[in-house]
């Protein structure tokens, strides 16, 4: 019997994985929670085999739990669900140590596999999803770029970011002319877009 954890925090999408791997005759759910900070505690608590874990949870998100699981209870494997998977989000959960990555629009019997698979020390990621995340470019921005557009993408003005980096406004402008020329975006929204689908933010 594989002991699940699962943490999504929509009550209606919560209430219908927990019914739908209830369904497995090999799967039993031991605890349910609705934020990321309650998932250790419940896992020290209950000892499931793998926590699936919704990407995008309030406080403590998906990855961030998958690589406090990987360091306080490594014996737990994660499978990361998401709303809207890109081949951002793929790069990111593993990186996050996660062993699985799958769209919640998976149907159960793929949602089970995956467990499985997990629950084996496997790695469980749709076929499509990983071989987008392959091919997605590396990421061109410098580290000073990427610092530009996180807070471009928090709403800052360009004499803000300047303040905010001890950068005069000339030199913000060219780096956000860089950043929208190698992302091939039409705009500084539009850059933040790319790179935040592309896994770089």
């Amino acid at each position: 019997m594989i002991g699940i954890l699962v943490a999504e925090h929509l009550p209606l999408v919560r209430r219908g994985l927990v019914a739908s791997l209830e369904g497995e005759t090999d799967m039993k759910v031991v605890a349910e929670v609705a934020t990321g900070e309650e998932v250790l505690p419940a896992v020290l608590r209950h000892s499931p085999e793998v926590a699936v874990v919704d990407l995008a949870l309030p406080g403590i998100d998906g990855p961030g739990v998958a690589l406090r699981l990987r360091e306080e209870a490594p014996r737990c494997g994660v499978l990361l669900l998401s709303h809207d998977p890109s081949p951002g989000q793929v790069r990111q959960a593993f990186a996050a140590h996660a062993l699985g990555f799958m769209s919640l629009q998976v149907g159960p019997e793929q949602l089970a596999g995956g467990i499985r698979l997990v629950a084996s020390g496997r790695r469980a990621v749709d076929s499509e999803l990983a071989v987008a995340a392959l091919r997605s470019a590396e990421n061109p921005l410098t580290p000073r770029e990427l610092d530009v557009l996180r807070l471009v993408a928090r709403g800052a003005k360009s004499h803000e970011i300047a303040e905010a980096l001890f950068l005069s406004v000339g030199t913000v402008r060219n780096h956000l002319s860089r950043i929208i020329c190698k992302t091939q975006a039409r705009n500084r929204l539009d850059a933040v877009r790319i790179a935040g689908h592309s896994g770089w933010l």
